[in-house]
Parts: C-alpha cells; sequence; structure tokens
C-alpha cells in the first residue's frame, strides 16, 4: 500500500488553487494526498513592501523548514517566489505547465484616460508590491504615483474596488487560476516581452527532500519539461544576479518550434531608477545566463 502523501501549501486562495492542482494530478495516478496549510513570514508582516522584508523566501522558508522536519512530503509553491536555491537536503523536484506569465493592469474605469501612457489618468495611484513592477510601471508612465499594496489576490482586488487606488498590477496566472471575473474595469494585458515578468511568473514549483526517491519519481511523472526549458533559464539569470523579490530584475525566455532560445529581460538598480531593456536569441542555452546577465549590467553602466 502506498503512503499517504502529505502536501505543505500557504493558505491563499491561489495557493490552495496550486495545491490542489498537484493533488488532482498525483490523484490521476492513484495517489493519495491530504493538505498541510502553514503560514509563512510573507503572510504575517502586511505592513511592509517586499523590498523591506529582510532575507529571501520570506514565502517559502516555513514550509521548507516543515519538509526538512519530515512533517510534510512535499512543497508547493508560486516558483518566482522561491529562491533560485534550495536549502541543504532539499531539491525542486518538478514544475507545472506554465500559465500565462504576463501582467495585468486593472484599472477603475473612472480612472481611464485612453490619450495617456498605460490609459492612466494624470496623477493615477496605481498599486503594487513588486519592485520590478514599479520600475517599468514608473518608465513607462511617469505621470503615475505608486502605492504600495499588499495581500492576497481578491483582497487586492477588493482594495481597487473600494477606490484605495486608480489601478493595480497583478499576474494574469493568479485571475486565470481564480477564475476572477475583471467585467467592471479596464484590463489591459502588459505584453510580457515589454512589461518583462519575474522570472518563473505563472509557473508552480514541487519540492522535496534529496534523500526521499520515491517522492522525487512521483513527482517526475507530473513534471513539465518544456516549462522547465524556460524557466531554467530565467532563473539561472536571477541567480546570477543574485536576486530574489528586492531587486527590480525581469526576466522572460521562450522555446520556438526550431528549439531557439529568445529572451527578454529588464534590470534596474532600484525601483525608482530607469530600467534597462534587452533581448537576446540563441540556439542553445548554454551560456545563455551568462550573456543575458553581461548585456544587463554593461547597459546599466553605460546608461
Amino acid at each position: 500500500m502506498r503512503r499517504l502523501i502529505i502536501i505543505g501549501t500557504r493558505g491563499s486562495k491561489l495557493a490552495l488553487w496550486q495545491a490542489h492542482d498537484l493533488q488532482d494530478k498525483l490523484k490521476a495516478n492513484n495517489i493519495a494526498t491530504e493538505l498541510k496549510i502553514i503560514k509563512t513570514k510573507g503572510d504575517r508582516i502586511q505592513d511592509l513592501s517586499f523590498d523591506k522584508i529582510e532575507g529571501k523566501g520570506f514565502f517559502t522558508k516555513e514550509i521548507e523548514d516543515e519538509l526538512i522536519a519530515k512533517k510534510i512530503d512535499v512543497a508547493v509553491h508560486s516558483l518566482k517566489d522561491l529562491p533560485t536555491q534550495s536549502p541543504e537536503h532539499l531539491v525542486l523536484a518538478g514544475l507545472s505547465e506554465r500559465q500565462d506569465p504576463a501582467d495585468l493592469l486593472i484599472i477603475n474605469k473612472a480612472s481611464v484616460q485612453m490619450s495617456n501612457d498605460l490609459r492612466l489618468r494624470d496623477g493615477a495611484v496605481v498599486g503594487t508590491s513588486s519592485v520590478r513592477r514599479q520600475s517599468i510601471a514608473k518608465d513607462l508612465a511617469p505621470h503615475i504615483n505608486i502605492k504600495e499594496l499588499r495581500g492576497n489576490v481578491p483582497t487586492r482586488i477588493e482594495k481597487l474596488k473600494n477606490g484605495q487606488y486608480d489601478a493595480i498590477i497583478l499576474a494574469s496566472a493568479g485571475i486565470n487560476r481564480l477564475n476572477i471575473d475583471l467585467g467592471e474595469y479596464h484590463v489591459i494585458k502588459l505584453n510580457p516581452k515589454e512589461f518583462v515578468p519575474a522570472p518563473g511568473q505563472g509557473v508552480i514549483g514541487y519540492q522535496c527532500r534529496e534523500s526521499d526517491i520515491e517522492m522525487r519519481k512521483i513527482l517526475s511523472a507530473v513534471h513539465n519539461k518544456n516549462t522547465a526549458q524556460q524557466t531554467n533559464v530565467e532563473r539561472k539569470v536571477l541567480s546570477l544576479m543574485d536576486g530574489g523579490c528586492h531587486i527590480p530584475l525581469g526576466v522572460y525566455a521562450e522555446v520556438d518550434a526550431q528549439g531557439y532560445y529568445h529572451v527578454w529581460a529588464s534590470y534596474a538598480q532600484t525601483k525608482d531608477a530607469k530600467p534597462v531593456r534587452m533581448t537576446i536569441s540563441q540556439s542553445t542555452s548554454h551560456g545563455l545566463a551568462e550573456k543575458v546577465v553581461n548585456q544587463l549590467t554593461h547597459q546599466h553602466e553605460n546608461q
């Protein structure tokens, strides 16, 4: 008889959607599971922006601690929240298919001005907790004001609805997965090749103990290799830049039908600095991340 697999997850609606998605995949392989909800530092601290919270992995560390302590068997994370280096004895053993990687600009209709950049009225208050989104949005539309926005996806939309913000920026993947109706708003899907998303955006990561060979085999059966081709490049750039949620870095990779890699990246030294952008294509991933980093840093130095 196969063991019962304990899945560790955060408790937000989106996190639970991601955990249930893995449950469904494992159930299709006749594997029994149950969920364990774990509160993280990022969930507890709601009054600080991400760049002011110390350390990395503030949406993942407590879940990883439970994994190391063998209180859960697999941890489910949004890949963009997961540091590029797993703690000792843990491995990233599988990835989901990729949802839409783009960001959405969701605007209260009274704040729309079609003739302006990003279709936002002068002085519009735009909510986001991401320094990457802040940097790119202010560069594209200097006439807007940025205001910190924390909370889960439904909470952020409620803050927009009650007038605390003229617009907010959210990941398309979360909206799609939760099937949220945005019909009352003016919604702009931001091109990921221009408004470059976070490395791994739209992807769910499955983490387990390195020594748990049975769990690694189970996760390899649901692992999406096409996703890995893209996100391995994105996350290597992030690793080489020594980044996390603290730096305004966007990286997005595609692999075309001929196997060529295409990468778009955006980087600023701070959320208030003008970002530099670049794109590169080559037939292999070998040395690709290094070229992206070299080009970003060279452009920044010559800005």
